[in-house]
């Protein structure tokens, strides 16, 4: 399981939102101060918390600190279908279209299209498997924030 530490910012009917900090390994480095990746990092825009929807039957509220989880196996097999099966149709694509013995533009054209189509798949895919059970972050730890018992 990877495991990200998150803050619940707000509270439905059927889960909780959790905001988590985006962290780079850039921050314990000592080369980050000559290297080009730590400079991008520096200049990059993206530094506000993303959020995520987790379904809980905890009761949780605003503030408190959760950790949530995922199994690795969902997060290799979605990455490799994002990047791969777009870049495989692509080749794919190009190879069948040059055994055709088509121009260079036919083969670029293609290529491109077969892209597209990996997009595309990759979309539809998503959309079918959003609401999968093994594909949702999981609140595996959850540390609930101090409260007064009475108001005064």
């Amino acid at each position: 399981m990877i495991e990200e530490p998150g803050i619940v910012v707000a509270v439905d009917d059927d889960g909780i939102w959790v905001a988590t900090q985006r962290k780079t390994t850039c921050g314990s480095c000592s080369a980050k101060a000559v290297c080009g990746q730590g400079l991008l990092n520096s200049l990059s825009a993206d530094k506000k918390p993303h959020t995520v929807k987790v379904r809980s039957d905890l009761q949780l509220r605003e503030g408190d600190q959760v950790v949530l989880a995922i199994s690795q196996q969902s997060l290799v097999r979605s990455a490799f279908l994002v990047y791969m099966l777009p870049l495989f149709l692509m080749f794919a694509a190009a190879l069948t279209v040059d055994a055709l013995n088509a121009s260079e533009p036919w083969i670029i054209f293609a290529a491109g299209l077969g892209f597209l189509a990996g997009a595309v798949c990759v979309r539809l895919y998503s959309n079918r498997y959003l609401d999968d059970a093994a594909m949702q972050p999981v609140v595996v730890k959850a540390q609930i924030a101090l409260r007064p018992a009475l108001d005064v």
